[in-house]
């Protein structure tokens, strides 16, 4: 059963007089401009955490689609699955929502409840977790979480306004989709200097480019399709000999990482870095909807 409700608290009798989910949240999503759908009781694919043994499947599952209209949102929930998506902010002129998500099992016991931000950045429509630690309940307390902390501190330390803090380039950083540059003093040896190297979230998302790259420390990774995360130099051995030569390639994961030039990708417009500047990306991969996330370069 999936159940939504506005910003302000129904009383129960209304609640139950509400239409269908995809119907009620329909408008708020063209609050916004965007369209969405819900499937209900779909079945979910376990997601595998490769820091860990075990796998994990989640009761909600948000997406960008695709159809002859145009993109779309698409919400999926689990069989057996109780869920209240709870629309906490819509900003129509912003183009962005946040939606929360409170799940519950079978005898309505309360299990977990997950955060999303739903909105359009340049050229397409996007979803990005918030971490549970973060208390927002508006789009711009959801901004400001996904900012990491060294941006905030930058934010601070310069006087940012509340209005240039939103924007996607001001004194203390450039944004570029998820990641964020930070201008900073460096001197580096140019025979470590790498040209036209990707930066990855992992997960199989599409990379970002850099005409120049630096970078230090991390931990070794051996990364392919089937292992988008990476493994460990360890992890790697103990695949089979067969395994090891299937398009495994090796990168860097949490390496401090300095890019300078033109970052592009195809669903942004192409920036220019003068000088060099620290990469960051957004603290998305600390929630649990995103734990499979993971930085790579």
């Amino acid at each position: 059963m999936l159940r939504t409700v506005n910003t302000f608290r129904l009383p129960e009798a209304v609640l139950e007089r509400k239409k269908t989910v995809g119907s009620d949240l329909s408008r708020y999503f063209s609050r916004m401009g965007a369209r969405v759908k819900v499937l209900e009781g779909e079945p979910i694919l376990r997601r595998r955490n490769l820091n860990r043994s075990r796998e994990e499947t989640p009761r909600i599952v948000l997406d960008i689609r695709r159809d002859n209209r145009g993109e779309y949102f698409e919400i999926r929930t689990g069989p057996g699955a109780r869920q209240e998506i709870v629309v906490l902010n819509v900003q129509p002129r912003e183009k962005h929502l946040l939606l929360l998500s409170r799940q519950f099992g079978e005898q309505g016991q309360f299990l977990a409840k997950q955060k999303f931000l739903c909105g359009h950045d340049e050229r397409h429509w996007f979803v990005a977790a918030i971490p549970e630690n973060e208390p927002v309940s508006t789009v711009a307390g959801a901004k400001f979480a996904l900012k990491p902390e060294e941006v905030r501190a930058r934010e601070a330390l310069l006087g940012i306004s509340r209005k240039a803090s939103f924007q996607r380039r001001n004194s203390a950083f450039l944004r570029q989709g998820e990641w964020f540059f930070v201008p900073a003093a460096l001197k580096t040896d140019p025979l470590r200097v790498l040209k036209n190297e990707p930066l990855s979230r992992g997960n199989g998302s599409k990379p970002h480019w850099a005409e120049e790259c630096y970078r230090s420390g991390g931990e070794t990774v051996y990364v392919s399709a089937q292992y988008p995360k990476g493994l460990t130099a360890a992890e790697y051995q103990r695949l089979p000999a067969n395994e090891r030569n299937s398009g495994f390639k090796i990168m860097k994961r949490d390496a401090a990482v300095y890019v300078r030039g033109k970052m592009s990708h195809p669903d942004h417009e192409t920036v220019t870095l003068k000088g060099w500047h620290r990469v960051l990306m957004n603290t998305e991969n600390r929630s649990i909807a995103m734990r499979s996330l993971a930085f790579l370069d």
